[in-house]
């Protein structure tokens, strides 16, 4: 026995114990006794996403995104694709302001100090993959809070994602979820 250890070296046996460890994985994932990734989509659907711009300064004369018209979308920074706009909703920065003239302790006005910075709210379709995690979009799950970077021929600005909602209508690949229900 000693000399069989005699004629290899700790670099020797640690190659061996990772090709067996390879083989091994291998074997489970070929058996389904581990699932890979493709096999954790359950389903493909549409989804619909809102990104919330937040102070976005504009002194011209109208909203530069607007409804029906495409936009390029960075998710974390990696460009993912063009997508068309469904629905953008804007308003100025307002602030509060005591009132006793109403039944309202306080009434919200434009911030006269902020008069070319908006609020602004616009709504995405695309179709994502559905996983027990969420939807995933471009390799990234979509999730409120996740920041997103709206780009277009004038303008590029940076949001977070403030509502996601998934339409199940749409056809259930053959995966993971198909061989559970049947």
């Amino acid at each position: 026995m000693k000399n069989i250890f005699g004629k290899f070296n700790i670099v020797d046996i640690i190659i061996i114990a990772g090709v067996i460890t390879a083989l091994v994985v291998g074997f489970l994932t070929m058996k389904n006794f581990r699932q890979t990734a493709d096999k954790q989509i359950e389903a493909t659907s549409e989804i619909s996403f809102q990104v919330f711009l937040r102070g976005v300064t504009v002194t011209g004369d109208e909203f530069p995104v607007k409804a029906g018209e495409k936009t390029f979308i960075t998710i974390r920074n990696v460009p993912y694709t063009e997508l068309e706009v469904n629905g953008v909703a804007y308003s100025p920065r307002q602030t509060a302001v005591s009132s006793a003239k109403t039944e309202k302790q306080y009434v919200l006005v434009n911030d006269p100090s902020q008069p070319d910075v908006y609020d602004a709210v616009v709504s995405i379709k695309d179709v994502a993959k559905i996983t027990k995690d969420g939807a995933v979009v471009g390799g990234n799950k979509i999730k409120m809070g996740l920041p997103v970077t709206l780009e277009g021929k004038d303008y590029k600005f940076n949001g977070t994602i403030s509502d996601v909602r998934v339409t199940y209508d749409t056809k259930v690949e053959d995966t993971v979820m198909d061989k559970e229900l049947g």
